[in-house]
């Protein structure tokens, strides 16, 4: 009995075990059938959209604006340079570096010693040839007198001649009486000779008495100049500069011991090139009176003033390029010659233009606009100015259209963008959510239940999201679209 009960007891486990193996095969079978016959899975591929900045196209009326630099000067500057030389005895007491003085007021006087003392001799020079022209005068009056009276006795001479002669001629006269009457007339023709001889003499005297005086006065003017030159006035009101003197110095002739400046008529010279000026000028090829604004920057301190375009250059210099171009300071307050300025030129208007960052133009003169679709397309641009970071354009069809504000390489014709407008991206928008039906919301638990490829942590997320009265839209739509419907 005891052999035959553990006979079945092993019969019974060796059936039990081969049972188990049945059963192990079978669902092995099974599984590699389902496996076999399952469908390969296929990821869907989505196209992928790039988030970018827009802008919207508006045409309008801009003044562009051209920047230079230039450095200030004075159109009125004065070397002051002594006509003489000399010892400085006097100086005004403004005569320093950056003073002010007055137009008319005494700047250096030079010891004036020898120069008075010259002034004196060539005055009295001057005297002595008045008065040696005026005893000319009347010696060639006194000579022309005599003169006369010599014509005169002449004349007399001649009658009295005439008179014996007719005498003579009736045979009452004799010939001693008319040689006689004849050597009277000779000697008085004789006389009038002796006294024109006479008158020219004086009047040689006189000619060269006046040439004298002439010489004298000419003197006399020298002098007076050369003693004036040793005092230095100021021929305008302004400040000095570079002043090199001081009192009791001794000063060559011609030597530059200051400059003075008129600090009113200040104006900027600057360059600009040839294109730039060409913008400048009007169909007659005059430049115009464009409005500017002249800035000096230092250490965040600025100081600014007004200056309107006066004049251009007369050649372009040698070694230079463009031109040269001067604007006149309205205001010069603050500003000094010297100073190195930033220019702001205003250009004529320009109209119907469309302003644009310069990051939404490529290398190819093209911007990337925005279709209905939200898919980008080229549109071809004619840049006109450059202004800062800025670009002023005109389009065939870009008024009122979406432009992408910086290009990137990965954006190009065709693709597919998320559009971010002003105003949008510091306002986040809630995310959208929907209600689902039962039937929909049990179909997407069990697409998510059933994919083993979904790690533990993120499926219980989404599940738990989609346990959930309302759910965002983007999380079903990426579940419908991974699930093929």
């Amino acid at each position: 009995m005891r052999f035959f009960r553990k006979s079945l007891v092993g019969l019974l486990l060796l059936s039990l075990t081969l049972g188990l193996f049945a059963y192990a095969g079978q669902m092995v079978s099974s599984a590699m059938k389902e496996r076999m016959s399952r469908k390969p899975r296929t990821s869907q591929q989505r196209e992928r959209v790039f988030t970018v900045n827009v802008i919207t196209a508006e045409p309008q009326s801009i003044t562009p604006m051209l920047e230079a630099f230039g450095e200030v000067q004075s159109r009125r500057t004065l070397d002051l340079r002594m006509a003489t030389g000399g010892q400085v005895i006097e100086l005004a007491e403004g005569f320093v570096e950056g003073g002010q003085v007055q137009a008319g007021e005494v700047l250096v006087r030079l010891n004036d010693a020898d120069a008075r003392s010259a002034l004196g001799r060539t005055e009295a020079d001057v005297t002595d040839a008045m008065a040696e022209v005026e005893e000319a005068d009347r010696a060639l009056l006194l000579i022309t007198d005599e003169l006369e009276a010599a014509r005169d006795q002449a004349d007399l001479r001649s009658r009295a001649l005439e008179r014996q002669l007719d005498l003579k001629e009736r045979g009452v006269g004799t010939a001693a009486a008319v040689e006689t009457a004849e050597l009277a007339a000779s000697s008085a023709a004789q006389a009038v000779l002796s006294r024109r001889s006479a008158v020219d003499q004086a009047k040689a005297r006189r000619a060269q008495a006046q040439t004298r005086l002439a010489r004298a006065e000419l003197a006399l003017q020298d002098a007076s100049r050369r003693w004036k030159d040793t005092v230095l006035t100021s021929e305008f009101s302004g400040t000095l500069s570079t002043i090199s003197l001081v009192k009791g110095g001794l000063v060559s002739p011609n030597e530059k011991i200051g400059s003075l400046i008129d600090p009113e008529t200040l104006e900027v010279a600057f360059r600009v090139s040839t294109e730039q000026y060409a913008r400048l000028i009007d169909r007659s090829g005059k430049l115009i009176k464009s409005q500017a604004k002249v800035s000096l920057n230092v250490f965040e301190t600025e100081l600014s003033t007004d200056a309107v375009l006066s004049r251009d250059s007369g050649s372009v210099g040698t070694g230079q390029t463009g031109r040269l171009l001067f604007a006149k300071l309205l205001n010069p307050r603050g500003l000094k010659p010297g100073d190195f300025v930033t220019v702001a030129l205003s250009e004529p208007t320009l109209e119907n233009i469309i302003k644009l960052p310069s990051s939404a133009l490529n290398a190819d003169s093209a911007v990337l606009v925005l279709t209905e679709d939200e898919r980008l397309e080229i549109a071809e641009v004619r840049v006109f100015r450059q202004q800062g970071d800025h670009i002023l354009v005109r389009g065939r069809g870009l008024s009122g259209r979406e432009v992408v504000a910086e290009q990137t390489p990965v954006l190009g014709s065709g693709i597919k963008v998320k559009p971010l407008r002003s105003g949008e991206a510091s306002t986040p928008k809630e995310p959208e959510v929907v209600e689902l039906s039962p039937e929909r919301r049990a179909k997407l638990i069990a697409a998510i239940e059933g994919n083993a490829y979904i790690p533990k942590d993120a499926k219980e997320r989404i599940l738990k999201q989609l346990k959930q009265d309302k759910v965002p839209a983007k999380v079903v739509e990426r579940i419908e679209s991974r699930m093929g419907g």
